[in-house]
């Protein structure tokens, strides 16, 4: 099997699930939820709020997704959008409070480190509806809140495809992993990603480093400088705002040194370096909720999308450059994975048991 990246190949039938469907996900959510009798707003009255984490509109990932997703929901519902940035965590009561203060129909939360916030402000506004992306927000006795829709999503079902494309593309059996923080969806992406490599090429290792944060692009890029430096040829980029610097370091160095990244497609950053992502819709989760409160059907508890859903997938854009050989490997782990014979594992104890499997 051929292990080069990007020899020209015809797109290989991989199973991916169209970001763009499910609309009825919303359905997901747990039974547990606000009174639904009535529309909270009216065309125009709807206020689309997000709070953002310390990344910021801007980096490419999650935050820039939601926003997205609030656009869309202009376009679809009506209203308006309103972004409020967050600078540090000391701010996220405050400005989630804001945007209940200021009539916001539906406020969402961008990222796991909102999650105490969210419950705080939530608890005290319970008949405001939220929604709370990468985490899950519970009261004291662990019960989910009524008021928030929480959504997770299956990180490691993507990244284990990313891993495959990883593995069966180093020259160096040598890759790296940078995350912002060792918070869950990040250890999700690292852990799939792991077994991924490891499934495809026993021989590679994949190595992790922490920036200590989300918006922080000039360590982001010294830690990949040192991963290329030692001999990594692939990067894995789950570092919010500060992955632009790991984009950086790949097309500062030229030919040979790869970026694999998260969320969104990021061809555009480093057209020659970028090997491919794993996505996950944001978006579309935010659309959802949004078009639920709409109709007067909102619904909080937990929420949890992942191949199977159309809510995790492997960067479309550039199939047609991955050699069609490994296009084939995606295509028999998503199967696999889409009908339990693979179960990729979500923490670094599951991977640490994992076993890898024929596919």
């Amino acid at each position: 099997m051929s292990r080069t990246p990007f020899r020209t190949a015809k797109r290989g039938a991989l199973v991916l699930v169209s970001l763009a469907a499910a609309a009825s996900l919303a359905a997901c959510a747990s039974n547990a939820g606000t009174d639904p009798s009535e529309s909270p707003a009216e065309g125009d009255e709807y206020i689309w709020t997000m709070v953002t984490d310390q990344a910021g509109l801007g980096d490419k990932g999650f935050n820039d997704l939601a926003k997205l997703g609030l656009d869309q929901s202009v376009e679809s519902l009506g209203g308006e959008a309103q972004v409020i940035q967050s600078n540090d965590q000391a701010q996220y009561v405050t400005n989630l409070q804001q945007a209940v203060t200021g009539g916001a129909t539906v406020t969402t939360g961008v990222g796991f480190l909102l999650v105490d916030a969210m419950v705080e402000v939530a608890t005290a506004n319970p008949d405001a509806y939220f929604t709370l992306i990468d985490a899950v927000a519970t009261d004291e006795s662990g019960e989910p809140l009524p008021n928030v829709a929480s959504v997770t999503y299956k990180e490691q079902e993507a990244s284990f495809l990313a891993g495959i494309v990883a593995g069966l593309s180093t020259t160096t059996d040598n890759v790296g992993f940078i995350g912002g923080m060792e918070i869950p969806a990040v250890l999700r992406f690292y852990s799939g990603f792991a077994a991924g490599v490891e499934s495809v090429n026993p021989e590679a290792t994949v190595t992790a480093a922490y920036v200590g944060s989300f918006g922080d692009s000039a360590k982001a890029k010294e830690l990949a400088l040192g991963f290329y430096d030692q001999g990594s040829d692939i990067v894995m980029d789950v570092a919010g705002g500060g992955g632009l610097g790991i984009f950086d370091a790949a097309k500062g160095l030229g030919e040979g040194h790869w970026v694999v990244s998260t969320d969104t497609c990021k061809v555009d950053l480093a057209p020659e370096n970028f090997l491919t992502s794993a996505v996950k819709d944001v978006a579309g989760s935010v659309l959802r909720a949004n078009t639920s409160a709409a109709e007067g059907a909102f619904e909080g508890g937990p929420i949890e999308l992942g191949l199977a859903d159309g809510g995790v997938g492997l960067c479309p854009d550039n199939l047609d450059s991955i050699d069609s050989a490994i296009l084939e490997q995606v295509d028999a782990a998503t199967a696999a994975i889409l009908d339990g014979t693979i179960v990729p594992p979500a923490t670094p104890e599951e991977l640490a048991d994992f076993e890898p499997v024929a596919f």
